[in-house]
Order: C-alpha cells, then structure tokens, then sequence
C-alpha cells in the first residue's frame, strides 16, 4: 500500500521555520513513499516548487498536492485560479492535486468543456470532503461526482478524509460506502471528542473512529496519506509502523 506523508504532520516545525523543502529528506528517511505539500505553508512558492520538484526526483518520491481552495466559487463559475494551481504542480511534478469541491449547485455551465482547459489527463484532480457544509458532505460530494462521471469525467476523483467527517457530523460509514467508487485517495487522521470539542488525534489508534474497519470498506489500491501534526520522527515512525501493520490485515 502506497503511503504519503503529509506536510501538516510536521507543523510545530513549519511554525518554527521550516520550509517545505526541509521535510522531503526526513520523509525519505522515514521510508515513506511520498510528501503532500500544503500550498498554504510556502513561503516563496516559486523559488520553493523547484526544490520540491528537484529533491523529490532525487529522493524517488511521489509529490501530491494540496490547495485549500473550491473549484467553483459562489455563483457557480470554475474557480479561475486552477490554472495557476496546476502550473505550481506541475513544476513539484505532482501526481495529485486537491481542492474543495465549493458551489457546484450553482454550476450552469458543460462540465466536459469547463475541464478540458485543465490538465486533467496529466495531473490527478481530487475533491475532499473539507470541514465545511458547502464541500463537506456525502451529498455535495456524490452529486459533483456523479455528474462529472456521467459527462464521462471519471478521471476526476475524490479523497476521502477520515477525520473530517467528525466535524461536519457526517456518517464515516456511510462515506466510505457510498463515495468509494470515486475514492482515488485517503487521508487518515482520527479525532477525539472530549464533550466539550473535536481534536484531531496524533494516533490513529485513538479517537472516534475505527480506522481499521473503515479501511476495509474503502479501495486498497489506492494511495493513502497520513496527516495529523505529530511531535518527533520516533513518533511518525510508529504511526507509519502501526499503518502498515493494520492497514494491510
């Protein structure tokens, strides 16, 4: 099973300075198969994404790609920033790109034409269920993907995040069941509920959810990421450990 490394995991080092471009060694190292940067966490993105691009290569690593913006703004209109998104990518050499799926009731347009301008075919294009009403639900979800596959899009597909669903109280179960056939990627971080707020665990072993089982509904032949802050590589090399263990059971 293919496992990614997401750069959120290394957040008490970006707050202290740290560039992306510090963390791609030290997943390498920790025998990940690659690195999910956050586009929200670059300082100088252009200067940034050569090295991204050029010490991923050197490292054999797979670079993902997240970006915390909707792919249809307000009125309904494709977000005019994709573009720019995926030229960023592709200088990473990206195999994912993520978004938030955004307005897509309010879409009028033809979804073939509209994506066509997008390098799709090159560059793997995800939505996530996101913490948020608008993007993230079962339905909003499974209506932008239902029509976009049945306009023949099936290259686009969905990330499932395992943790979110605690925020937007939606049914992790029933996610997993009905939006697996578009499931091309899954990011698992669990969630404690201590009665008076959700926290986003730093074990995958503690939290509302049972990962395990809900890795069972889900496909395997798909890349899977772990991403929830954790403080040392001891500690992201038992997670990665207790992964590989269980996932594969």
């Amino acid at each position: 099973m293919t496992l990614i490394l997401n750069t959120w995991i290394f957040e008490k080092d970006v707050k202290n300075g740290a560039l992306q471009t510090d963390l791609i060694d030290r997943v390498a190292k920790l025998g990940a198969d690659g690195i999910e940067v956050r586009r929200e966490y670059f300082k100088n993105i252009g200067d940034e994404s050569v090295v991204i691009g050029n010490k991923a290569k050197e490292n054999n690593l797979i670079v993902n790609y997240s970006v915390p913006d909707v792919v249809f703004l307000e009125d309904g209109k494709l977000n005019p920033k994709l573009p720019q998104y995926f030229e960023e990518g592709k200088t990473m050499g990206i195999s994912k790109i993520k978004f938030n799926t955004g307005n897509f009731d309010e879409f009028k347009g033809d979804l073939v034409a509209e994506f066509n301008k997008l390098p799709i075919n090159e560059i793997e294009m995800n939505v996530e269920n996101d913490q948020t009403r608008v993007s993230g639900t079962i339905d909003t979800i499974d209506t932008f993907l239902g029509a976009a596959y049945q306009a023949g899009l099936t290259q686009l597909g969905y990330v499932y995040d395992l943790g979110n669903w605690a925020f937007t109280h939606g049914d992790a179960n029933e996610a997993a069941a009905r939006l697996s056939k578009y499931t091309h990627y899954i990011h698992l971080k669990n969630t404690i509920d201590d009665g008076n707020k959700l926290v986003t665990s730093d074990d995958l072993d503690e939290g509302v959810f049972d990962w395990v089982d809900i890795v069972k509904r889900l496909p395997k032949n798909v890349q899977y990421a772990l991403e929830y802050p954790m403080d040392s590589d001891e500690q992201i090399a038992q997670q990665i450990k207790l992964f590989n263990t269980k996932a594969g059971d």
